[in-house]
């Protein structure tokens, strides 16, 4: 009797990652978790702002849009930027919480909502009174219980969903923005004769929240040779809408095009509310023809000094 080993993947499927999408709950199609509504209308997400060492009180709704009921744990999360693309996510209601998710805690931790229907379960966030200043973004979730076995043979993936009401709490004391664009690197491909093909070259960086409040940052990037020649001038596309404190992202920029013969550096120039900063990486392009000549034509050099060395009296 074979056993099958399923491998338990807790909230695979967050409904929170990318950009922040319109003013809308955030949904998968079978159930969706908001802000309840308030006495000024409808929330996309919670903003809160608290002093230390208050607590507020609020209440998430979660609608169940299937024909049959569904139960979920509701439970508070910290946020993150991915790794990936620097997308909004959550941490998994097994992973430790230290910000607003362990300060978030729901009324009920476990509810059923009947089918086509909609259930508010108020909660309180209570801010610790050494808690520090700036934003602490998290999200109220709604974890499906049920567990969906993918794959084949003797190992399964269980895979539970999950969907969160963002929440966006700052608490109230000095804000200090701060932003550092480390490790720039540059790796080239280039064609072995020179002309014979395009150069690429893939550009890498991180892009660093070192301050205590979400930055919406921008970064160009120029490229310069010899003499100061510009040789790429433009602002890059694929950045995160939110880089959240304390959080970084290893981005890259691909350059196709890049000079097959030139020396020079390249820098990206971060900028954001109240802040500029700037990371640099030199680069010495040389076809790779050109590189195994040189390296020949030297080791050939070397090698008749070193005959005229012996031939000379008293030498070695």
């Amino acid at each position: 009797m074979r056993t099958r080993l399923y491998v338990l993947l807790v909230a695979a499927a967050l409904v929170l990652l990318g950009a922040p999408p319109a003013a809308q709950a955030a949904e998968n199609g079978e159930w969706a978790v908001y802000p309840a509504a308030s006495r000024i209308g409808s929330r996309p997400y919670f903003y809160l702002a608290a002093d230390p060492g208050t607590t507020l009180t609020d209440r998430v709704t979660v609608t169940n849009k299937t024909g049959a009921p569904l139960t979920f744990r509701i439970y508070g999360a910290d946020a993150y930027n991915t790794e990936r693309d620097g997308g909004f996510a959550v941490r998994t209601s097994r992973e430790k919480q230290t910000g607003a998710g362990a300060w978030i805690t729901p009324e009920r931790t476990r509810v059923t909502v009947p089918p086509r229907s909609s259930v508010t379960v108020p909660y309180t966030l209570a801010v610790p009174e050494d808690a520090e200043p700036g934003d602490h973004p998290g999200a109220v979730v709604a974890l499906d219980e049920r567990v969906e076995a993918s794959g084949e043979g003797s190992v399964a993936v269980g895979v539970q969903r999950a969907v969160g009401a963002r929440v966006y709490l700052r608490v109230n004391g000095p804000t200090v923005p701060a932003l550092a664009v480390e490790d720039v690197a540059l790796d080239q491909s280039r064609p072995l004769v020179p002309g014979a093909g395009e150069s690429t070259a893939v550009i890498s960086y991180t892009l660093h929240n070192r301050g205590n409040v979400t930055l919406d940052p921008r970064v160009a990037l120029r490229a310069e040779g010899v003499f100061g020649r510009t040789l790429l001038a433009r602002d890059l596309a694929k950045l995160p809408s939110e880089l959240l404190p304390r959080q970084k992202i290893r981005l890259t920029e691909r350059w196709t095009g890049s000079p097959q013969f030139d020396w020079g550096e390249v820098t990206l120039t971060a900028t954001a509310k109240d802040v500029r900063e700037s990371g640099r990486a030199s680069f010495l392009a040389v076809p790779w023809l050109a590189a195994v000549v040189v390296i020949a034509g030297g080791a050939v050099a070397l090698i008749g000094l070193r005959v005229r060395r012996r031939r000379l009296p008293g030498g070695h």
